[in-house]
């Protein structure tokens, strides 16, 4: 069981339009980063701090394939969180209609 404190850590980093988009995003599954970029039509370093944050919070999880990273959620210990994320609007169309991306 999580502790307040990891609680009201958690939900701060639920307290940005663009970190909600990304968890939104990942709960369709693993995405890397240039992808996330393209659909939030911003920065790649404006993400990778956004994500920088969620995997430091324990929110996400990273893999590295080639020189690429990729994302995904981490909420197995949180189940306080599956039910915030699941309500979220849903960004299924955006990721479904993205485009692979050049570098990855």
């Amino acid at each position: 069981m999580a502790s307040i404190d990891e609680v009201a850590e958690s939900m701060k980093l639920l307290g940005d339009k663009s970190r909600l988009s990304i968890l939104s995003m990942l709960r369709y599954g693993e995405m890397c980063v240039c992808d996330i970029v393209a659909i939030l039509n911003t920065t790649q370093p404006n993400v990778s701090q956004h994500l920088k944050k969620l995997k430091r919070g324990g929110l996400v999880v990273e893999t590295r394939r080639k020189q690429w990273m990729y994302y995904a959620l981490n909420m197995e210990d949180k189940p306080y969180l599956k039910q915030i994320i699941e309500g979220l609007p849903s960004m299924e169309a955006q990721v479904k209609a993205a485009k692979p991306q050049d570098c990855c």
